[in-house]
């Protein structure tokens, strides 16, 4: 009889996964929103159980609060980053022929000698088409209502998650706690307190994983946002923090970091020797976070080897996109947990240690 029903819970999972592939596209939205409502529901908890005399908020109320405090945390991302996009714009229309002129005087004898090339670029005319271009902003609007028309399905779609996640959100938050009760009484009682050993393990790898990520990104920032105002930077102070914040994805916040920094110190300094210093705080960065701090604030909690985690990266990426990649870590920190347990039994049962007695 345990075999018959352990062989019907085996189908059961392998449908669940294969209609969980299948969807994969339409699901993004869902695995972000419980991402957030996994994270966020043990603050929902503590505003719903805080109580003043004789008011205490609501499981409603403490939910629309937390979801007014990540709506202003991405705002505040938003306020960093689109300045710092701004700036660089602006500067680089200015300086841009500078560089094509320097370009065209280390090119163009190089050309004449070997290919009979002549660079005859007006590069005064360019420079007057991007100001011109940029001053004439009020013509944004026009260009979007276009780019709404061409693009409108897919641009349709992105804004179809967009709403839909704050929604189911909101909605998980809400009811986190009695889906969990819900879920926890269609387990079979025998088996209850196993799943309930389990689950508490996974919830104490996923509650190491997030604090220790966290305390990565704010070192991180700090790392990358005083290294760069050392070396003279102007944009140190919201490069080094988008660099550190988007460490949560991996090599996005180092990338995009040193992608900006050295823009930001071609656009400051004018030449190449400026960048070595640059180059040098992304450098020692790069070491300190993936040789000290995740190793010690991350990796060594959750028990993953280091090729396990690029495996659960590339498979996350590949069935999920940018949500498996978010996901990626945390779920193979559950099912590395679940191995632990299936492992120990494996080597208690009568077909390990040969005793049929």
């Amino acid at each position: 009889m345990d075999k018959h029903v352990n062989m019907v819970w085996l189908i059961a999972i392998l449908l669940f996964s294969g209609l969980i592939y299948l969807l994969g596209p339409i699901l993004t939205p869902f695995l972000i929103a419980a991402i957030l409502a996994y994270i966020a529901n043990p603050l929902v908890n503590k505003i719903n159980g805080f109580q003043i005399k004789k008011f205490s908020p609501s499981r409603t109320l403490a939910t629309l609060i937390v979801m007014a405090l990540l709506l202003g945390t991405l705002l505040l991302l938003l306020l960093i980053v689109i300045p710092l996009l701004q700036k660089e714009i602006i500067l680089l229309a200015q300086k841009l022929p500078v560089y094509f002129n320097a370009a065209k005087t280390l090119l163009e004898p190089w050309l004449l000698k070997n290919f009979g090339i002549a660079l005859t670029v007006d590069f005064v005319q360019i420079q007057q088409i991007l100001t011109d271009n940029w001053q004439t902003a009020g013509n944004f609007a026009k260009n979007i209502a276009l780019g709404l028309s061409t693009h409108s399905i897919a641009i349709a779609g992105w804004l179809a998650n967009l709403i839909l996640i704050p929604l189911v959100l909101f909605y998980l938050l809400l009811d986190w706690n009695i889906i969990i009760e819900k879920v926890s009484h269609l387990i079979p009682r025998k088996r209850i307190a196993k799943t309930q050993l389990i689950a508490s393990e996974v919830d104490a790898v996923l509650a190491e994983f997030l604090r220790g990520q966290l305390t990565v990104m704010l070192l991180m920032s700090v790392f990358y946002a005083a290294g760069l105002w050392l070396v003279g930077l102007e944009l140190a102070l919201p490069i080094g923090i988008l660099s550190g914040l988007l460490g949560f994805i991996p090599y996005l916040g180092f990338g995009l970091g040193l992608l900006l920094g050295i823009l930001s110190a071609l656009l400051q300094f004018g030449n190449l020797q400026d960048l070595i210093p640059i180059l040098i705080v992304f450098g020692l960065g790069q070491v300190i976070e993936s040789m000290v701090l995740t190793p010690y604030l991350v990796g060594d909690r959750i028990g993953l080897h280091p090729l396990a985690v690029i495996f659960a990266l590339m498979a996350g990426g590949q069935l999920f996109g940018f949500a498996g990649v978010l996901l990626a870590l945390p779920v193979s920190a559950a099912i590395a947990v679940g191995f632990r347990h299936a492992r120990t039994q494996y080597l208690q049962s009568q077909f390990y240690t040969g005793n049929h007695s």
